[in-house]
């Protein structure tokens, strides 16, 4: 990942055991800075797009779709907040079996009941009054007064497996948002600034600083 390019170093103290010297440094990527949208640009609707993502598609082969090189994958994760591929990218359909199986056990428990969702309720006007997808208890009862004053109680409810569970999370995975290609050049440069250190006891130069040495003598 093109990613880890643009992160500054850290010249941190060597622990190896073979080397004798308190002094001797290596240089290690600082993995606690992170690039973030500047919020003008975050905020613009015409900066991005949505896009669907396809079975298979992995974040370097959408930026090589994209941008025309698959280093600029982090650029998707970072506009879409992925911090995590794996939790937070959709997994194909063959994947997202073999998790299911995973967290679950056996096609008999994929096909259990996860919870209970509401059914959508339209009144004589056709206006909704119960809208679908709440997560309620198997139970649950709605009542609601019809236009000539009567009162009607249902059971609107319906099961939701664990198998609909994680194939909804899923695809909700899929629809992000990709940054046009013309803004891609204002985001790098920016994510490059943002790397940059600035002078302090520590500074070495705009891209390396140096950590504290604990084995200084008379600290």
């Amino acid at each position: 990942m093109g990613y880890f390019k643009e992160l500054p170093n850290i010249s941190y103290v060597s622990r190896f055991q073979n080397s004798n010297r308190n002094d001797e440094r290596i240089l290690v990527k600082n993995l606690f800075k992170r690039a973030k949208l500047r919020t003008d640009i975050d905020q613009a609707i015409t900066a991005f797009e949505y896009y669907q993502i396809q079975d298979d598609m992995r974040p370097d082969f959408l930026a090589e779709k994209i941008y025309g090189n698959s280093e600029y994958d982090w650029v998707i994760l970072t506009t879409n907040n992925i911090t995590n591929v794996r939790d937070q990218w959709p997994l194909s359909n063959n994947d997202l079996y073999s998790y299911m199986l995973e967290k679950y056990g056996s096609d008999q428990e994929i096909s259990a009941v996860h919870h209970y969702e509401t059914t959508e309720i339209k009144d004589e006007f056709d206006r909704i009054i119960l809208p679908e997808g709440l997560e309620v208890d198997e139970d649950y009862q709605f009542t609601y007064t019809n236009f000539d004053n009567t009162v009607s109680t249902s059971n609107p409810v319906k099961a939701i497996s664990n198998y609909e569970y994680e194939v909804k999370r899923n695809e909700d995975k899929r629809i992000i948002k990709i940054l046009k290609p013309n803004y891609l050049s204002v985001f790098i440069t920016d994510m490059r600034n943002i790397m940059r250190y600035d002078r302090s006891s520590q500074y070495i130069n705009q891209t390396t600083k140096e950590s504290y040495n604990p084995y200084t003598t008379g600290v």
